[in-house]
């Protein structure tokens, strides 16, 4: 049975953009388009299920490797071209990825990280209605070995979060502290649970994802 329509924050006739990274992305362009196989996958169909009357049009606008320079470079067409009503973004983890592989890409700092993301949000606040929705970069890592490319990541990751809780509280968005989230699940479970590697979560990882964005959204 469908819910009341003041329940969930996703109305009848609005538009949600997802944009990211892989983690958004999950093979949206290929096999699994349009959605990708991820946890916007996931939340789809669940929307889907429990509010059939209600014509929500999804737009996934992930691309694998992608870090938050990149996002600006493309945030006109990808995002603001959809005028959209909801705008979920995951970015930050191959930003972070950044400091420490030397693949002759440019670095992004946290300074970096942080004007990039303003500049989007800027131009989403001035050029739409768009409610934003900002899920903080994860790792899915417990206890490290002391000196590993783990540990290091660790370290580092906390200074782009705190940019993500900035940029939520300047525009009054919601924020999704998903690195917490899955550090919670971690006390009950190994990481092999949600993940093969600390970036790229499985259907499992993902449903722990999906479930966190539907809950912010008053599922």
């Amino acid at each position: 049975m469908e819910q009341p329509a003041d329940r969930f924050l996703l109305q009848d006739s609005q538009t949600a953009v997802f944009i990211g990274d892989s983690i958004t992305d999950c093979g949206r362009r290929l096999e699994a388009r349009p959605f990708g196989a991820g946890f916007m996958r996931f939340a789809v169909d669940l929307i889907t299920a429990r509010y059939p009357s209600r014509k929500i049009r999804f737009v996934n606008r992930g691309i694998s490797g992608d870090v938050s320079v990149g996002l600006r470079q493309r945030w006109d067409k990808d995002v603001i071209a959809y005028q959209p009503d909801w705008v979920s973004v995951m970015v930050g983890i191959n930003d972070v990825h950044r400091r420490f592989d030397d693949y002759g890409m440019m670095d992004v700092s946290p300074e970096l990280y942080r004007t990039a993301y303003l500049d989007c949000l800027n131009r989403t606040h001035e050029q739409t209605r768009a409610r934003l929705i900002l899920m903080d970069p994860f790792y899915i890592c417990k206890d490290p070995h002391a000196g590993s490319a783990e540990e290091e990541v660790l370290m580092v990751l906390p200074e782009y979060i705190a940019v993500v809780h900035e940029m939520a509280e300047r525009f009054q968005a919601l924020r999704i502290p998903m690195h917490d989230i899955f550090q919670q699940h971690l006390q009950h479970r190994p990481a092999e649970t949600f993940c093969a590697e600390p970036v790229h979560p499985n259907p499992t990882g993902h449903t722990v994802i999906a479930h966190a964005w539907l809950t912010c959204m008053g599922w």
